[in-house]
């Protein structure tokens, strides 16, 4: 690239476009140096990567590592009360996501047959079900109404709790703790204590199953005396928390979304045949999954840039899917646009187990919504909805909306 731009020195964090953009110093060495340094708080010397085809190539090869054990993990932002990550985490047994083959391909597999699109697409009437229902109970509060408590985390809350067999009424236990788990700037023991009350939770669940198997993924996984009661946590704990947490700050954040673009909402309510389309370019436009991690296994050669054995690389998905290179108009939204191939979902090995469903949950819910309440608004200014910038998947904490109207 012939611009020069300074090395950042932290990754930039600052919505400053506006709340749905990347931060406009990563735009801007986007478009100079789509592979760029990046210091990290504690002097390492690491790489940011933000140009569409360079993520794409970086996910594919696995050279560049998932996992947290084979070296220091450098976080690019400041963390206060975090002490400094001196050695490398230990691998956590279960949490494939943090793996790479043979050991991922071992524990992914499982799961393969759970997730297929065939199974999902016969769920699709079951979970319309309950969004209707979810809707049913909106409809009867008085307006105006935090969107994310009473919908978008209520919704995939539901249909992951009965898919994995979690009752329902634990929800309580693990919404707490995962969002306290995932928040930037909490303290290395608060983190933890989070962990450890999701797992000892978990751990008595899957116990339970192995003895008293029921119809649920959990209790698929339990039957196989190959993966002990730690390994059944690990992977328990990576769908409870995807699972969730994904699907809802895509419900409240889409929703956001769409509202601050009324031309954008009023074609999609003037043609319901738009959402599967809309669906994937509200996935592109927010990527609330914004970040990801890999670790150099050897020097590696990315777009013209030598990445050194040892390197951290911190990959920004969001920035990849506004990448002007391979989307028209990257920072519009476009219900009509066609964003198949984005990276919302990830590439290569660590593709989103769960996609389908998770399309399957955005698509009943922002139909069901936008057909049942066709006057809702933001109840307060767009400026005072309170962004996640301090969590590890981007969205709102909370979403006052208000409406005159309702209709079946």
């Amino acid at each position: 690239m012939s611009e020069t731009v300074p090395v950042p020195h932290g990754l930039p964090m600052e919505r400053d476009a506006s709340p749905f953009d990347p931060p406009r110093r990563i735009t801007r060495l986007r478009e100079a140096r789509p592979v760029s340094p990046l210091v990290f708080p504690d002097g390492h010397e690491g790489w940011l990567v933000t140009g569409y085809d360079a993520v794409r190539r970086l996910m594919a090869d696995t050279r560049f590592s998932s996992r947290q054990d084979i070296g220091v993990l450098h976080l690019p932002y400041e963390t206060p009360g975090m002490p400094a990550i001196t050695e490398p985490s230990p691998q956590v047994p279960g949490l494939f996501i943090a793996m790479d083959p043979p050991d991922h391909s071992r524990l992914r597999r499982k799961l393969t047959g759970a997730f297929t699109v065939k199974r999902m697409k016969q769920l699709e009437a079951h979970i319309g079900d309950i969004v209707e229902r979810q809707l049913d109970e909106l409809a009867r509060l008085t307006p105006p109404v935090d969107l994310v408590k009473e919908f978008a985390l209520p919704v995939p809350s539901l249909v992951i709790c009965e898919l994995l067999g979690v009752p329902y009424e634990d929800r309580g236990n693990f919404q707490e703790n995962s969002a306290k788990f995932m928040e930037k700037e909490v303290t290395l023991e608060e983190k933890m204590a989070a962990y450890g009350a999701i797992t000892t939770y978990l751990a008595e669940l899957v116990t339970r199953k192995r003895a008293e198997p029921g119809e649920d993924i959990l209790s698929d996984l339990a039957r196989q005396d190959d993966l002990g009661i730690e390994e059944l946590v690990g992977i328990a704990f990576l769908l409870l928390l995807a699972g969730h947490e994904t699907t809802a700050n895509m419900l409240s954040l889409g929703t956001f979304a769409l509202l601050e673009h009324p031309e954008q909402l009023a074609e999609l309510r003037a043609d319901p045949d738009l959402l599967p389309d809309a669906v994937e370019e509200l996935l592109r436009y927010l990527s609330v999954v914004d970040t990801f991690y890999r670790y150099a296994t050897e020097d590696i050669e990315l777009c013209g840039e030598t990445i050194a054995e040892g390197s951290t690389v911190v990959v920004s998905l969001l920035a990849a899917d506004h990448d002007p290179d391979r989307f028209d108009d990257a920072d519009t939204l476009d219900v009509h646009r066609k964003a198949r191939g984005h990276l919302a979902f990830g590439h290569g090995v660590h593709q989103c187990l769960g996609q389908q469903l998770a399309r399957i949950e955005m698509r009943a819910g922002f139909e069901g919504l936008l057909r049942r309440f066709p006057t809702l608004e933001l109840a307060v200014p767009a400026g005072e909805v309170k962004l996640k910038t301090d969590m590890n998947i981007y969205g709102v904490h909370a979403l006052p909306v208000t409406w005159t109207e309702t209709a079946r």
